[in-house]
């Protein structure tokens, strides 16, 4: 639910490190083996990247915070501390296992770009170094990217749909054997599979392995949904998108959200509203947050971070208002509303925001290797049952499986759920979450993002124990990608991405 539709941002100025989702394609096996460690330059950014890559590929958290801290010029530590960026580093760490240098070019004295692969799973990472131009020659950022591919590969002809599936199939066994992904994904082509695979356990405790139909939570992804629920009503005249907050909650105690946010400020990120994941929370009971007024106290008195359509910032608080306007307009809880106008309606019958007190059948669990105590010992895993929502809600924590959200994307597609005007009006781009970057939008609770030729439409979902992942391609195939893990982000994400490399060919 922490997470946003947009798995990496460019880098502001000064290059920031990037924590990234691992979005990149690999090579055939024989050619992982048969490539060779590339060389660095002997110049002041080539003997940084040097040690920069030894203290990564130690796995060493002292040793990436040594590094780090005799390295970084004083401006970059001023700004994210040593032992802030070593925990990135130790993420990026666990989930490539280091990096094997493969090439380097755009080499200057201060400049340096390379690319590594990884050595879980052979995925493709360039990393961009920039330094201080006087001596000690300060790392003023690092910049890390995912690749399709080594810089010299091919163009790439497309799949026929069964040596899709076999790439596919290849490439999450992998994952599994790297125990980087426990959970289940599904590629569809007009609602027909074309690939389905499932592996892990849904409880580690009962040896339950996961299944097609396990029900997996959904972080974020919940957000589509209530941006659909708000167009339903929209469309039925019973609110505008233009609409402050106050004209249905006259009620809200903050009268600065009540007069200048509306619910399109809500549906874009753009209110300035922040999140419900704060102190407020973490002190209290994760059992008393089940209805949408319960969450809607931990943020309500706290000041608009900015102007309202001045920025876009992910905002879970906004999202979990517009529940609240929802239960006022429509006269039924959040809850009831979704299920009778989205989920009956597209035939998702194993969707819904289960509570995690209840014993739900066919439930997967999440397993985290963060958080408290982190980092755990190799190959250790915990449940998420005290971290994350005991109920999810408007802004996430819902549960689906990849088969519902299949129907969902279909259900959308079929104008099943809005009319073609609504659901153009829900699924068109409106902001730049990165103004330099115009190639990813965000809608009304969904990214747009540019693949190939075309564009995808969906949302993602990630929180310790939970990554999601739903693709619906908008370039005339009819596939649509639902990928959900009960493992740390970027399993789904990095799964999903791969499909997404094979589909583009990029």
């Amino acid at each position: 639910m922490r997470g946003n539709s947009r798995p990496c941002h460019k880098a502001r100025s000064g290059w920031a490190l990037l924590v990234i989702l691992w979005l990149a394609a690999v090579l055939p096996a024989a050619a992982r083996q048969a490539a060779e460690q590339a060389s660095l330059p002997d110049t002041p950014a080539g003997r940084k990247m040097s040690a920069l890559l030894a203290a990564l590929n130690s796995g060493n958290p002292a040793a990436m915070v040594d590094f780090i801290s005799a390295n970084y010029a004083r401006e970059s530590l001023a700004e994210r501390p040593a032992e802030s960026r070593a925990e990135a580093y130790l993420e990026i760490y666990e989930e490539s296992g280091g990096f094997d240098l493969r090439h380097v070019f755009e080499s200057t004295d201060q400049t340096l770009a390379v690319v590594g692969q990884d050595r879980l799973v052979g995925d493709w990472m360039q990393f961009e170094i920039e330094l201080e131009r006087d001596p000690p020659h300060g790392i003023l950022g690092l910049r890390v990217m995912p690749m399709p591919g080594p810089p010299d590969a091919p163009p790439l002809a497309p799949l026929t749909d069964e040596a899709l599936a076999r790439e596919i199939v290849d490439y999450v066994k992998r994952m599994e054997a790297a125990d980087r992904f426990s959970g289940a994904l599904l590629v569809a082509r007009e609602g027909k599979p074309i690939v389905q695979y499932v592996c892990g356990l849904a409880s580690r405790a009962f040896q339950a392995p996961n299944r097609l139909d396990t029900k997996f939570n959904l972080g974020s992804m919940n957000k589509m949904f209530t941006a659909v629920a708000v167009a339903q009503l929209a469309q039925q005249g019973k609110l505008s998108f233009d609409d402050p907050v106050g004209k249905h909650l006259p009620d809200f105690p903050n009268a600065e959200v009540r007069e200048k946010v509306t619910i399109h400020h809500l549906l874009t990120h753009t209110s300035g509203l922040g999140d419900y994941f704060n102190e407020k929370y973490e002190a209290g009971a994760k059992n008393r947050f089940r209805t949408v007024r319960d969450f809607l106290e931990l943020f309500q008195d706290e000041t608009l971070q900015f102007e309202p359509g001045s920025e876009w910032r992910y905002s879970n608080g906004g999202f979990m208002l517009l529940g609240a306007i929802i239960e006022k307009v429509s006269g039924q809880s959040y809850f009831d509303y979704v299920r009778e106008h989205i989920y009956q309606r597209a035939g998702m019958n194993n969707t819904d925001a289960y509570e995690m007190d209840r014993d739900t059948p066919n439930l997967a669990i999440g397993y985290t290797q963060r958080g408290p105590g982190w980092p755990l010992p190799p190959g250790e895993r915990r449940n998420n049952l005290y971290l994350h929502v005991v109920k999810g809600g408007p802004a996430g924590g819902g549960f689906s499986t990849v088969e519902d959200l299949v129907r969902f994307a279909a259900a959308l597609r079929a104008h099943t759920l809005l009319s073609a005007e609504y659901t153009e009006i829900v699924t068109s781009g409106k902001v730049f979450p990165d103004p330099e970057d115009r190639d990813f939008q965000y809608a009304y609770g969904f990214g747009v993002e540019r693949a190939g030729q075309g564009w995808i439409l969906g949302h993602n979902g990630g929180f310790l124990g939970i990554n999601a992942k739903l693709d619906i391609y908008q370039d005339g195939s009819g596939i649509v990608v639902a990928v959900l893990s009960n493992y740390d982000p970027p399993a789904a994400g990095r799964v999903a991405a791969k499909i997404r490399s094979l589909l583009t060919r990029e």
